[in-house]
């Protein structure tokens, strides 16, 4: 059935969300703060800053009024940088006259509080002007979903039922979706992988191999998942989509940003040189503090994220980061505890 659906965000992945929903048939609005980028999307029908080889269906209109965007929509999704999830809510709140079904595909932590974006999303649009809460996550870049390349992702929420409608919503021949109950560890391995991203990218940069990548990726996500299940999550979802299929894409591919910020920084750049570099947000980098910050409350073993976190603020060295991980004591490989 025809729904109306929402797109906060016009980024990369936004837009390629957006295309998803809009070749499935549905009404697609996408919102977005800046009047230039929504004139080009509503004129030219591109988005030339985020995926210059994509044409944008015509039947997606772009939206500078959040208000004209949402209104009387079945479906929001959020698809904005972590830091602005919380600000854009509140605006969701004050000009929501309906009750959709709300969605986001953002990747993070706050920061200070160290919620995940659901529960943000829950505290700032209360329970009667909202239908749930739904999360889209797993592993894709937006560049490949743009050109139908295939892509399996999951979508997850406590209410099976509202993960199964966005199922249905977004799944075609080339976009296929699972359904998953546990919020906490879809969200949780969505934000811990870029982290470990950054590690792949900065091994890379410094010129070690094949070897170095695999140890990275694979104690990577052995930490996501005691932080995990620290704060409730299932551990198998971590050999899932959301787990070890995004770190996976995350830390073997160019278009990671995440991997290509680490890269920078293996070779020798300082923080503010990447950022400038890449020119869209790097949510690992934030992530980073939340998420060591959260290990440290929570009393969780997570030596991979502290060297970034090192690396990143307080600058320590990244070719002795590494090393200073392979001197600590032997461990047992299987050992869960937190």
């Amino acid at each position: 059935m025809k729904q109306k659906v929402a797109v906060l965000g016009p980024g990369s992945w936004g837009t390629a969300l957006a295309q998803v929903l809009a070749e499935n048939g549905h009404e697609v609005r996408i919102w977005g703060h800046n009047e230039a980028q929504i004139d080009e999307i509503n004129t030219y029908h591109t988005n030339q800053h985020y995926l210059p080889d994509l044409v944008i269906p015509e039947s997606i209109q772009g939206k500078i009024s959040l208000e004209e965007c949402i209104v009387d929509a079945d479906a929001i999704l959020f698809v904005v940088p972590t830091k602005a999830i919380r600000m854009v809510a509140k605006e969701v709140t004050a000009k929501c006259t309906n009750k959709p079904l709300i969605i986001h595909a953002s990747k993070g932590l706050e920061q200070g509080s160290h919620k995940r974006i659901s529960e943000v999303l829950m505290e700032e649009i209360p329970a009667d002007i909202r239908r749930g809460v739904a999360v889209l996550s797993g592993p894709s870049h937006a560049e490949e979903v743009a050109v139908h390349d295939i892509t399996t992702i999951t979508a997850a929420s406590e209410n099976l039922a509202d993960a199964m409608y966005v199922q249905s919503l977004f799944m075609n021949d080339y976009f296929r979706i699972y359904t998953n109950d546990d919020v906490i560890g879809v969200e949780t391995g969505a934000a811990l992988k870029n982290i470990i991203a950054l590690g792949a990218g900065a091994i890379h940069g410094l010129g070690f191999g094949d070897d170095a990548k695999a140890a990275i990726m694979t104690r990577g996500l052995a930490e996501i998942s005691r932080l995990g299940v620290a704060m409730g999550a299932n551990p198998l979802t971590f050999i899932g989509l959301s787990g070890v299929g995004d770190l996976i894409v995350t830390c073997t591919s160019v278009h990671s940003r995440n991997w290509r910020a680490g890269n920078l920084l293996g070779k020798g750049h300082s923080l503010d040189e990447v950022l400038e570099n890449m020119g869209m947000i790097v949510e690992g980098v934030s992530t980073t503090k939340a998420a060591y910050e959260l290990s440290q409350q929570l009393n969780v073993d997570m030596p991979i994220t502290e060297a970034i976190y090192k690396v990143l603020y307080e600058g320590k060295d990244v070719k002795q980061a590494a090393k200073e991980i392979m001197l600590r004591d032997g461990k047992t490989e299987n050992e869960f505890s937190i």
